[in-house]
């Protein structure tokens, strides 16, 4: 049976764009008789809130979808990622890593790092023969080999990926004692069993890296990957937390109703036309035939 996850970090309230992934990932579920795991991605310890956490629960509820099982906060699992890295460490995959973002702001300052071509912020290997003890004040890193992760991805189709190149050695709790979004992502879906990880686009050049790390922590089969599209803004910025973009609170505020609001999500991305309401029970059929285009039946047959 298929599982997979809606997993919103609480650092701001649900916009349109969330209401899409939303779409996708119960949409797609339903559609193959899989379960949906809410999981609460609060990782990022400074920038996370309790009040946008109670925000996000109210409005999925409001909005109609309805969790099969709960995953669970990240902030809760240190013990889960402690255990994952020391697995790395006894097989000699761990380093200590003093070096700042500005640090490598600079090593990298002539590298590529637009969403398109995969390059982030891509970490030299500085830190790599230091031999630095582990200790507070300094990140913790897994070396990646090179590699070329292939996979196909229901929305873009077969991929190919260079995670060493793209990214370098993988950090998994950074400086300030968080864990990273790569690192416990990662392992909260090898330990949640989740085998379909649906996602927007601009997250599609972490797939390779995660599988790789997936693998490292004795994954044998990485989970499928979905990722949807997204919606901009006029200025072609997609939609942000950061910015207050299109917040589900504020249309609810000005009268909107949550069919309204469903309608609105999908036929921005192209799904769902001429319908000015929809309802949790209609997102099978509008996202049912994606997984046919990609040999994925609509039944509750998933990997068997």
């Amino acid at each position: 049976m298929l599982r997979t996850r809606f997993a919103p970090a609480p650092t701001g309230y649900l916009h349109l764009g969330h209401v899409v992934n939303a779409i996708y990932v119960w949409g797609v579920a339903r559609a193959a008789g899989g379960r949906v795991i809410l999981r609460i991605e609060d990782h990022d310890r400074q920038r996370s809130r309790p009040e946008y956490e109670s925000a996000i629960r109210e409005d999925l509820d409001w909005l109609g979808f309805l969790a099969d099982e709960d995953g669970g906060r990240q902030s809760e699992r240190g013990a889960i990622y402690e255990e994952a890295l020391a697995g790395l460490r006894a097989k000699g995959l761990v380093y200590a890593c003093e070096c700042s973002r500005a640090q490598m702001s600079e090593v990298t300052s002539g590298l590529a790092a637009d969403a398109g071509s995969g390059f982030s912020r891509i970490y030299a290997g500085t830190c790599r023969s230091k031999s630095l003890p582990e200790r507070v004040g300094l990140g913790v890193r897994v070396p990646l080999a090179p590699s070329v992760e292939r996979f196909d991805d229901l929305c873009h189709g077969p991929q190919e990926q260079r995670p060493f190149e793209q990214c370098g050695d993988l950090l998994a709790r950074d400086r300030d004692g968080n864990w990273t979004y790569q690192f416990a992502a990662t392992v909260d879906d090898l330990e949640q069993g989740v085998d379909l990880v649906i996602r927007g686009a601009d997250m599609l050049a972490s797939t390779g890296r995660q599988i790789q790390l997936a693998a490292m922590l004795g994954r044998d089969v990485p989970p499928a990957s979905l990722h949807h599209p997204l919606i901009f803004r006029p200025d072609g910025g997609k939609l942000s937390k950061s910015n207050g973009d299109t917040g589900v609170r504020e249309l609810r505020a000005a009268g909107w109703s949550a069919g309204r609001v469903l309608a609105a999500a999908a036929q921005a991305v192209g799904l769902g036309a001429g319908h000015a309401e929809l309802a949790p029970a209609d997102l099978a059929a509008l996202v049912g035939p994606r997984l046919e285009a990609h040999g994925q039946p609509r039944s509750t047959a998933w990997r068997s």
